[in-house]
């Protein structure tokens, strides 16, 4: 692929037009295209003739020129992408976002890594509030008179209704409170309930409060982790009507949605929150926040927006 000249090569031109060889010659010379030299000498040359350090300030300032202005320079374009930004949306789920957003408006259109060499080179304050990393599986107790994920139907596994979900708890610091989170497994939509402490009562009756506005037919199964707040799985059974299954030991992968919406959930909560200080107000904000981000795996369309026809109560 032919590329311009150098500011080395601009001196070797300087050089051989001085010694009097032909543009012929010259091209040969320095095993250039005919067509490159010419074009070199047509449009960077002056009233007195071919100098390379002019040569090579004409080239730059045409190339300086001729450059597209970036898309985030576009205001409304810059308020769009920031304000996903703030809401802890990737730029993965704001570049295909854009696309739905204005299906007519090209020019609004980004790509992901648009955005990611914008932060790069012009907003490095941006990255807090990208995600960053885990959590590590937490090693607890066991549990009696439980049913295993082992019995749980196919048609569960296979995702194929809604209202089957899964639910754990993010403990806070010093294991004192807790944010129990509860998500629907095909849509990905999230309830969250702050617990003042770990008891069994007090997780219970905040999964109870949280599921108990939902309709009958998106109050299915519930499958939780092997902590035991959960102890009181039975009654939370009996209270919203649903049958409940418990994963595997330290094998969080059988709870994987629920793995995955804790971790989106530690952009707002990082390790150490206590819970305790944490208003309901604020978990609700968080909660809307989740459920009105997209997700790559529903098509860029939000887990509200999937469930908007099934989902009767606030």
């Amino acid at each position: 692929m032919a590329c311009h000249l150098n500011m080395r090569e601009r001196e070797l031109l300087y050089r051989l037009i001085r010694r009097g060889k032909t543009n012929a010659e010259i091209a040969d010379l320095m095993d250039r295209d005919r067509s490159t030299i010419y074009r070199e000498l047509r449009r960077n040359s002056g009233q007195r003739g071919y100098r390379p350090m002019q040569a090579q300030r004409l080239a730059d300032g045409r190339r300086q020129a001729c450059r597209r202005a970036h898309k985030l320079d576009d205001p409304p374009v810059y308020r769009y992408v920031r304000e996903r930004i703030e809401m802890r949306w990737s730029p993965d789920q704001i570049a295909a976002r854009s696309r739905l957003d204005f299906p007519r408006q090209p020019g609004r259109w980004l790509s992901h890594q648009t955005i990611y060499n914008w932060i790069r080179e012009r907003a490095p304050d941006w990255r807090l509030w990208l995600r960053r990393g885990g959590r590590p599986p937490e090693r607890r107790g066991k549990l009696v008179d439980c049913v295993r994920i082992d019995g749980r139907p196919d048609v569960i596994n296979r995702r194929r209704r809604y209202g089957d979900w899964e639910g754990d708890t993010m403990v806070g610091k010093g294991r004192r409170s807790a944010l129990v989170t509860l998500v629907e497994r095909k849509s990905g939509y999230l309830r969250a309930g702050r617990a003042d402490d770990m008891t069994a009562a007090t997780t219970t009756r905040v999964m109870t409060r949280r599921m108990k506005t939902l309709p009958a037919t998106l109050r299915r199964s519930m499958t939780f982790d092997n902590g035991k707040e959960f102890a009181d799985h039975a009654k939370f059974a009996q209270a919203c009507e649903l049958d409940v299954y418990f994963a595997l030991p330290y094998r969080s992968w059988q709870r994987g949605t629920n793995e995955n919406t804790n971790g989106l959930l530690r952009q707002f909560f990082p390790k150490g929150t206590d819970f305790s200080r944490i208003s309901r107000h604020e978990v609700a904000r968080v909660e809307q926040l989740l459920n009105e981000r997209p997700r790559k795996r529903l098509g860029y369309q939000t887990p509200a927006e999937v469930l908007a026809k099934r989902l009767r109560c606030n």
